[in-house]
């Protein structure tokens, strides 16, 4: 048996009751600290809520409402980035069931197009954060501007639509990609604050938060990934959000009236980075093809799951449905991440009915706190494969017995990564 020095009791029963299970075993490494543990307002963990909201999505109208804000009827955005984030929902298997939409729903193909253009960035970010790791913390070309003053907070809540946007990213951690494209213009491209410092803010509340995909977004929206920057005004606003600017209280002097045009602002050129030309280790950077069996270690005692690959097709898990399962909630990189609680507890909310569903078939999920090495050195694992730096460093410590493949949209290659069109052509 795994050492139980960290091991922490399954979360069970509602969303009340697992909002005090992170606020009891947890809270001290989150955002909001103990006794102020909350939930998404929206979003639910598991994959049952994964399904459903897959189920519920419908991809007619998309191409033309994705942008929109308010009012909700008129949004178009999926809302199942959480689900893809932690492996509920598969990118495959997403980009399967929007394409059955057409005959099954009539959706207009145009609709099914972009939707699946949305799903391709995703991989694509992933693509970048798989090859450059810590590298995508580096602007990818250009210098972005960086003058401004970080004592000031760029998101000045007095503005109507700057309110809006963070009111729903603190309560239900997660915010549409127009919204996210508006905050991080504000935050660099108007405020020339560095924009790591946005992107970790947002990251610490964000559910679908990912290195790979908000990365990618702010160097994007920022100029430094194509070195044009996007440009956030009050036009947006009004287009978006009709309406809501009337009772702003800045109205009459609008500090967006206008779109920050100045040359000056714009990324001033400056050499690529080199990796994002060609990588010279694709294997690595994609991971096993196959199921990859080390040496002779033996057979798996458990499966290692990870926040990547949470959801009932993780390849691990399907591969070995009766070993226990075994989750290491990292207290030293929480504790520098200090995650808004409502990721924890999207988490715990998954982790509850993994534990349920192991249960019923007489086998058993541990939940840990603690170091992920410490607790699996030894032990022998079955996991899968996820394209992040800190998969690769624990494995790499761990040695388990058996991993088995990423399950890519795309699988990585050795080409270019310096333009998503050019990418996406590709395939």
């Amino acid at each position: 048996m795994i050492s139980a020095t960290t091991l922490l009791p399954s979360p069970v029963g509602d969303t009340a009751s697992i909002v005090k299970w992170v606020d009891t075993h947890l809270s001290h490494l989150t955002l909001e600290g103990p006794s102020h543990t909350v939930a998404s307002g929206r979003f639910r963990g598991g994959q049952r809520a994964a399904d459903a909201a897959l189920q519920a999505f419908s991809v007619r109208g998309y191409a033309g409402r994705r942008s929109e804000v308010l009012p909700h009827s008129r949004r178009g955005a999926s809302g199942l980035s959480p689900y893809i984030r932690h492996g509920l929902l598969l990118l495959p298997d997403v980009w399967a069931a929007v394409g059955a939409a057409v005959g099954e729903q009539g959706a207009p193909a145009k609709d099914v197009e972009k939707f699946r253009d949305e799903l391709m960035w995703q991989e694509y970010s992933r693509h970048l954060y798989a090859r450059l790791g810590s590298g995508m913390s580096r602007p990818l070309r250009g210098i972005p501007r960086s003058d401004g003053d970080s004592a000031f907070d760029p998101w000045d809540r007095s503005m109507a639509c700057v309110s809006l946007v963070l009111d729903e990213l603190e309560g239900d951690g997660w915010a549409i990609n127009q919204t996210r494209m508006w905050m991080a213009s504000q935050w660099n491209v108007r405020h020339g604050v560095d924009w790591r410092e946005g992107e970790d803010r947002f990251f610490a509340h964000l559910l679908d938060g990912s290195r790979a995909a908000n990365r990618a977004g702010w160097q994007w929206t920022i100029g430094s990934g194509n070195g044009k920057p996007y440009g956030f005004s009050r036009w947006q606003v009004e287009k978006r959000v009709p309406g809501v600017c009337d009772g702003c209280v800045h109205r009459r002097a609008c500090p967006i009236q206008e779109w920050p045009n100045s040359p000056e602002w714009l990324p001033r050129p400056a050499d690529t980075n080199a990796a994002i030309g060609r990588d010279a280790k694709p294997g690595r950077t994609a991971g096993p093809a196959e199921v990859d069996v080390p040496g002779s270690a033996g057979s798996p005692a458990w499966v290692w799951m990870t926040a990547e690959s949470l959801g009932e097709d993780d390849p691990a898990m399907k591969a070995n449905p009766v070993l226990p399962g075994v989750f290491v909630f990292d207290a030293e990189l929480l504790l520098q991440l200090r995650l808004s609680s409502k990721r924890l507890v999207f988490l715990a909310e998954t982790l509850a009915e993994l534990a349920e569903t192991a249960d019923s078939i007489g086998s058993r999920l541990e939940i840990h706190l603690g170091n992920p090495v410490d607790v699996l050195s030894g032990e022998k694992v079955a996991t899968t494969f996820a394209p992040v730096p800190g998969w690769r460093q624990r494995a790499g410590r761990i040695r388990p017995v058996e991993v088995h493949p990423w399950p890519w949209l795309r699988t990585p290659g050795s080409g270019s990564l310096q333009s998503f069109s050019a990418w996406r052509a590709q395939f």
